[in-house]
């Protein structure tokens, strides 16, 4: 029931940053759980982070840790993804995606229709 939209991609040299946010309308983003996709052309769909309801967990695949970082604003209903020190293999459409629990699999109820995130000189 919950739709999402992502923004906040764009093009950035090595070592730049940008803030990516998904922004839920149709429930309350709080009840769910969010996590933080990305696919490269000819690459599986990778979790790159997510955030466990009422924010008891935040999870961090580990080619990100320490680089991202997710958070939510519950008075806009909108969770953010702070990405810092990209990497040129950060590239891919980077999606949000909401479900109950934190799963590793791309099996999550809802999506965004994703944001492209280039990482290049």
């Amino acid at each position: 029931q919950v739709q999402l939209v992502e923004s906040g991609g764009g093009l950035v040299q090595p070592g730049g940053s940008l803030r990516l946010s998904c922004a839920a309308s149709g429930d309350t983003l709080d009840r769910h759980a969010v996590a933080w996709f990305r696919q490269a052309p000819g690459k599986e769909r990778e979790r790159v982070s997510c955030i466990t309801v009422s924010d008891e967990n935040t999870l961090y695949a580990n080619s990100v840790k320490g680089r991202f970082t997710i958070s939510r604003d519950s008075a806009k209903n909108t969770v953010y993804l702070q990405m810092n020190a990209l990497k040129p293999e950060d590239t891919a459409v980077y999606y949000c995606a909401a479900d109950f629990f934190c799963s590793l699999a791309p099996d999550f109820h809802s999506w965004g229709q994703g944001t492209q995130v280039t990482v290049s000189t």
